[in-house]
């Protein structure tokens, strides 16, 4: 007579049909066939992230009890299609935007409206990138590697040519009358860039952009040009949630846009990266997991001095105004704000 729980030390529980179930369903998560998780396709490798804890950041993060930022305006509504980056040129026009249908487009008034300024390749065409308000949405991503998506922008204030990061094509440049860019660089040191996102010029002339990584987390970091540090990174500030673009004002102060926030159910994600790469592997939408998470998506901009010093921190934490910031520029006493996933641009005075 077979002993109860003799299954389970000869085997045979290994083929019992839940344990298959489990197994097939574990597998299916981890495999991803359909592609439908947030890391669909990609080689998805996360390392434990060293970040400030959640409780520290939080307890010492400014609030904006005022919600300030909900009193912004929106403006170019479906005009305007994924505006990641926003620029002014030497002569004050602007702003200049990069969408998500791979141009770069110049405001010229009321009378004239939005113009075409520049396109990153001569494949460009009517017919295959410019799909209006669905620019922002799944029916374009399979084009954009042919029309290319233009994420960060900035002027040479004294050749007055501008510069552009783009997602496929890397870092480019394009004259002062527009039209179709010239390539600057698509490797470095041999490496193809994978995913070029913003840029900045120094005043010597060197250009430096990044490289959006599949391997390092998003801090926000400094790295010394010039003096006694020079070649080394330190963490610039701890924030409450996650930094997209960083932009200087005419006083050298840092605008950051971010979206919050940091929750303690992100903690586990955080310090244990076997969970996240399961987590990031269910075919299910980013925007479920989420709120499995318990984030709720809103919007946060804060200045901060050179020393990381929290100057201001504006916050809509009903997502009125925007609820996926990637820009913040400051221009005569107005804050323009960028975003990668929504058809307007937000304004609002400052100060």
């Amino acid at each position: 007579m077979e002993k109860k729980g003799e299954n389970y030390k000869d085997g045979t529980i290994l083929q019992h049909p839940i344990f298959l179930v489990i197994v097939l369903v574990v597998g299916f998560f981890m495999v991803d066939p359909l592609e439908v998780g947030p890391v669909g396709g990609l080689q998805f490798r996360p390392v434990k992230h060293d970040i400030a804890p959640y409780k520290k950041v939080m307890e010492s993060w400014p609030r904006d009890n005022r919600s300030r930022l909900g009193a912004g305006k929106l403006e170019f509504v479906d005009q305007v299609f994924g505006p990641e980056s926003l620029e002014f040129d030497n002569l004050g026009r602007g702003p200049y935007a990069g969408l998500a249908d791979g141009r770069i487009v110049r405001w010229m008034g009321e009378d004239i409206g939005w113009e075409t300024f520049a396109i990153v390749t001569s494949n460009w065409s009517e017919k295959l990138c410019a799909i209006g308000a669905d620019s922002t949405t799944a029916k374009q991503w399979k084009n954009e590697k042919w029309c290319g998506r233009p994420l960060g922008l900035r002027f040479n204030k004294e050749s007055g040519d501008l510069y552009i990061a783009d997602a496929y094509f890397g870092l480019l440049v394009v004259g002062p009358d527009g039209g179709v860019a010239t390539p600057l660089a698509t490797h470095v040191e041999g490496k193809p860039i994978l995913f070029a996102n913003d840029l900045d010029i120094h005043n010597n002339g060197s250009i430096f952009f990044t490289d959006t990584s599949k391997k390092y987390n998003r801090v926000l970091m400094k790295y010394w040009v010039e003096g006694p540090n020079s070649g080394t990174v330190e963490v610039a500030a701890h924030l409450p949630g996650f930094p997209d673009n960083v932009r200087i004002n005419d006083k050298g102060q840092f605008w950051v846009a971010i979206d919050c926030c940091r929750t303690p159910a992100q903690e586990i994600l955080t310090y244990n990266p076997w969970m996240r790469s399961l987590y990031f592997r269910l075919p299910v939408r980013m925007s479920i997991l989420a709120r499995i998470m318990g984030m709720r998506m809103y919007t946060v901009i804060s200045l901060f001095n050179d020393k990381g010093e929290v100057l201001e921190v504006l916050e809509d934490r009903e997502g009125v105004v925007m609820k996926l910031v990637s820009e913040v520029k400051q221009v005569q006493g107005k804050l323009w704000i960028g975003t990668v996933a929504h058809n307007h641009i937000a304004t609002l005075p400052y100060p």
